[in-house]
């Protein structure tokens, strides 16, 4: 006893200064709304039906009465009912307190109390996988407009002609051609040099040689502008979404009416205090399942939705959905109480007491953090056949042309070999046709001299 603290009151035990919740039942408000709240019905073997609730809410709440000593009857949201309406219940006194996915707001304060919070939650935009755009078989041409490949065709034929007029006269090279032929030497040796791939002869004159150089000083400017921009636009194609975050819903780069939003929720008090008055023609419903339906439907292109809400539905139902962006109006679940709440302090305690354990942890990762989707877009920095396959269309057009040239340039050759070869095929099947007429004829003859033999004999 002489180690013993006496606390006021006479009591070896610390007083508690606060309502306790043990042995209190309470009415608990929920929401189905997965992961927080999934409502199941499930028959028995003697054919009666219940209602079973699990999920991050109801697990909470397990461990706030195993912890705290309450009973709880729980009482479902009704699906036509706002979030709004939903936490208005409390104040009204239809719940004493609501465990589900509910953000604490300025506007929701007013009217009734929270605890501490019980998940750190913001809002994500949630958007359509981008689908496949298809081959395009000209996407290497894009990194520049129709017009600036036009100038630079425009260009190489310019200096084509230049060439012509400077070199002819002193480059040997050009000397003793036809005009047609020199003049298709001077396009091969521009082109060649504005692609960087060189030609078989030199600019003899000073002329030739100043406008060399700049050929080379224009197509390494050139060259490396179609690079960074092929990079870049390949880059782009690969992961193209309608916006890239809720930036681009402010600036008004989606038009407001093709953006979801749930009435009566968190989401639509962040788009009102973000939106100019006027700007507020939002596609309204009036439950998640809607902003799903509508999302995949086409109707609308994007929506707003909770962090929690948006990571479990794209990883385990809506596979074919994705979110963009990063996460943005930063907030926090909390069980709602009424104002002032005689058992606030002692349901705080517990929620801090769980958080310190990493209870509250644990839940995170067994409802928010599985996965049943497959990951459908790994990322990769490899490009496929369709970016470049236009490119190599046209280098099998040209491999085409290059054979027909061929052969145009050795059609003389070509027929004589081909005339040499009918000749020597009909002479070998002259040679097998005589062959076989000598075969026939002492076959026969030896026929008739067996016959004469045989006449003979008889008689």
């Amino acid at each position: 006893m002489e180690n013993s603290i006496i606390w006021p009151g006479n009591s070896l035990t610390p007083s508690v200064n606060r309502a306790l919740l043990r042995g209190v039942s309470l009415r608990i408000g929920t929401a189905d709304s997965p992961p927080f709240t999934l409502v199941q019905n499930v028959t028995d073997d003697n054919g009666q039906s219940t209602i079973q609730y699990t999920g991050y809410a109801i697990d909470l709440l397990q461990l706030l009465m195993d912890q705290l000593g309450f009973s709880a009857t729980l009482l479902l949201k009704p699906s036509d009912q706002t979030y709004n309406e939903f936490v208005q219940g409390v104040s009204e006194g239809v719940y004493d307190i609501i465990i589900a996915d509910v953000t604490v707001t300025s506007p929701r304060r007013e009217i009734v109390g929270f605890s501490s919070p019980i998940y750190d939650n913001s809002l994500r935009t949630v958007v359509r996988q981008a689908n496949d755009p298809g081959i395009d078989l000209l996407a290497f041409l894009k990194p520049f407009s129709r017009r600036l490949w036009v100038l630079v065709l425009g260009t190489c034929i310019y200096a084509s002609i230049l060439i012509f007029l400077i070199e002819r006269r002193k480059n040997e090279d050009l000397q003793n051609r036809s005009i047609t032929s020199q003049l298709i030497m001077s396009i091969w040796y521009c082109f060649g040099n504005m692609v960087g791939y060189g030609v078989e002869f030199d600019a003899r004159t000073a002329g030739g040689r100043l406008l060399t150089a700049g050929l080379y000083i224009l197509s390494l400017i050139i060259v490396a502008s179609y690079t960074a921009n092929l990079a870049s636009d390949l880059t782009i194609a690969k992961s193209q979404f309608v916006i890239s975050g809720i930036n681009d819903i402010k600036n008004g780069k989606l038009p407001i009416n093709r953006v979801g939003i749930y009435v009566g929720s968190a989401m639509e008090s962040y788009i009102k205090s973000v939106m100019p008055a006027g700007s507020q023609n939002y596609y309204s419903v009036h439950s998640f399942k809607a902003l799903y339906d509508s999302l995949l439907a086409g109707i609308i292109d994007v929506f707003l939705i909770d962090e929690g809400l948006a990571e479990y539905a794209i990883n385990n139902i809506y596979c074919n959905l994705t979110v963009v962006g990063d996460g943005f109006a930063e907030s926090s679940y909390a069980i709602v109480t009424r104002k002032e709440w005689l058992y606030t302090p002692d349901l705080d305690v517990s929620i801090l007491s769980l958080r310190e354990s990493g209870k509250i942890d644990g839940l995170k990762q067994k409802w928010l953090q599985t996965r049943t989707c497959s990951d459908s877009t790994p990322t990769s920095t490899s490009l496929d056949i369709e970016a470049l396959s236009g490119l190599f269309v046209i280098f099998v057009v040209i491999t085409a042309l290059s054979l027909l040239l061929f052969l145009w340039t050795e059609r003389r050759n070509i027929k004589k070999y081909l005339l040499q070869f009918i000749c020597k095929k009909d002479s070998l099947a002259e040679g097998r046709h005589s062959t076989t007429r000598n075969s026939n004829r002492n076959y026969e003859h030896e026929q008739s001299l067996e016959t004469i033999s045989e006449v003979i004999h008889n008689f």
